[in-house]
This record gives C-alpha cells, structure tokens and sequence, in this order.
C-alpha cells in the first residue's frame, strides 16, 4: 500500500497515476475540495496511513514540509518516506534529521505532464531506498535519474527550475526587441518555435502566449518562491548567479504589480 500526504495541483495527479497503474493509494489533504477530488479518482482518503510500504509528501514550501514531518517522527514504521516537493537541500537535512534516511524525489514537470504520467525524478538518498520506489515514481514520470546519496536531488531540481525562469525572462526581452523591430507577435513565436532555441519548454508555452492566455500551470507566486530558495542555495553554496538574483526580482516585481496567480511565463509578455 502507498500513502499520500499532500494532493494538491501536483500531487493529487502523480497519486492517480499511481492507482491508474494498479496501487493501491491511501492519501491526505488538509483542504476538504482536494480530499473529495482525491476520492473521485480513486485514492482512498483517510489520515491512518499506518501499513504504508511508501509514503509520498508533497507540500508547497518548506515550513509546510517541516511541520508536517514533525508529526511523522518515529512513526514512519517500514514505511520509506519519498519526498517530491521543491525545497532547499537545508531543509532536507532538517527532513532527514526528523525521519532519519529518506529519498529525496523532487519532480520537474508541468500538471499536464503529472496527468499524462510524464514527469521526470530527480532522486537521491540512500540506493537502496531508490530501487524500492522506482516501480511506483515510473508511475507518473518518463524518467527517473538517481544522483546520489545525499542532497544531490536537491540542487538538481534548484539548477532547472534556475533555467526555467530565467528561459521566461529572456523569451520577455526577445519578444520585447522583435515587436519593436515591427515583427508581429505571432510571427515571432513562430520563429521561435522553429528555430534553434525552441526547447520543449518554449513549445510548450508558444500557444498560450499567442493567445495571450496565463492561466496557470505554475504561477509567478510558485516561481518566485523557487528563486528564494535557488538564491538562498547558491549564497550558502558560494556560487555567483547574477541571472537568478536578476529574475528574483522581476518576479517580486510581478507579485507586487498583483499577478500572482498568473502564469510564470506571462513575464515574457511584458510587465
């Protein structure tokens, strides 16, 4: 049996996929919408968990993920903890040093990507702890990469979601410079679409944007947040990211201005 805790935007549609491949999934949520969600598809909802083989967290920052973890103290059992939400590798220790070893499973992908059961893991923790969650992480994601024992997942999902603003805020001066330069909107997602630099990630926004649609898949407000964390990582660690501290600020900016429930790639549209 596996346990969740946390079914939220992310987490609810990575638990589904687990019951869509035949597990059995027993999960949690504080919000009373989300359980009533959960047990729609599947997912039985209760708070007694015991009896869980894996129990998978996802929370949407750190001081929610520790709290919760504080509860789980010595009361894990055999269950091994799989952790998939974006936190700092501090926070991890804090985690390990509540719970003892643990595998740490940040995932990168979008909610259409959980629901397809296309994510990817980045995972680290003892080896052991990752050849027993594989079957289930190969539930909802296309790849999962083992980086090694300690917090090395961590900086991994910290180092992409760094490219992933920092690939708004450059689609924003591209365009910006473009339309300028009497280029229509269309046509330029067009040849950005078409050409060198069109990664997945920028196919998969160019629609959105010629529709000028920010509905979210993940909000400003999310991504900001993950620059707190990237920012605060790389400080600790000694690197210099002058992109990141960049973007930092064009998303305080963009919560301030009352967008924070947009979509994060409404930056490329201009501010």
């Amino acid at each position: 049996m596996i346990g969740w805790l946390g079914l939220g935007t992310i987490g609810l549609p990575m638990a589904a996929r687990l019951v869509k491949a035949g597990f059995e999934v027993k999960g949690f949520d504080i919000n009373p919408a989300r359980r009533a969600a959960a047990a729609e598809r599947g997912i039985t909802v209760t708070e007694k968990l015991e009896g869980a083989d894996l129990l998978f967290t996802s929370m949407p920052t750190e001081d929610a993920l520790l709290e919760l973890v504080k509860g789980l103290s010595g009361k894990l059992g055999k269950a091994l903890l799989v952790e998939t939400s974006t936190i700092g590798p501090e926070a991890s220790k804090k985690v390990a040093d509540a719970v003892g070893p643990y595998l740490r499973s940040p995932i990168s992908g979008s909610t259409a990507l959980a629901e397809a059961g296309t994510l990817t893991v980045f995972a680290s923790g003892p080896r052991a702890a990752f050849d027993k969650a594989k079957p289930a992480l190969a539930a909802f994601s296309r790849a999962q990469i083992w980086l090694g024992e300690g917090e090395e997942a961590r900086y991994a999902k910290l180092a992409v979601n760094l490219m992933v603003a920092v690939t708004a805020g450059m689609m924003g001066e591209a365009l910006a410079l473009a339309t300028r330069g009497g280029i229509g909107w269309e046509a330029i997602l067009d040849v950005i679409g078409e050409s060198a630099v069109g990664s997945p990630l920028v196919k998969y926004k160019l629609d959105p944007l010629k529709r000028r649609d920010f509905s979210p898949a993940a909000t400003n407000a999310l991504v900001k947040k993950d620059l707190d964390l990237i920012v605060a990582a790389a400080k600790a660690a000694g690197v210099p990211v002058p992109l990141a501290e960049h973007m930092h600020a064009v998303y305080r900016d963009m919560l301030a201005s009352g967008r924070a429930e947009e979509d994060f790639f409404s930056v490329a549209a201009g501010r």
